[in-house]
């Protein structure tokens, strides 16, 4: 009778260990995975604020050219 309650107490502390590696390792996974996702979502950001830049750019100076044409065709 003695034999059996440390055997089963030796059995408990390993399960909680085993749960607490597999839930540190689901949530290593989601941190990775959330980092991967905004990095992507990051880099499309910038892609998509560097292509609006350009896009003003050629906004602005075709603006720009018609205010010189206008002007130098009312002198």
């Amino acid at each position: 009778m003695d034999s059996n309650p440390p055997d089963s107490l030796s059995d408990k502390p390993s399960a909680p260990d085993s749960s607490n590696a597999d839930v540190s390792a689901a949530v290593e996974d989601l941190l990775n995975t959330l980092s991967n996702k905004f990095a992507s979502v990051s880099s499309e950001i910038f892609a998509k604020m560097d292509e609006m830049s350009r896009r003003l750019e050629k906004l602005e100076a075709a603006l720009q050219e018609g205010k010189d044409k206008e002007a130098s065709s009312k002198s």
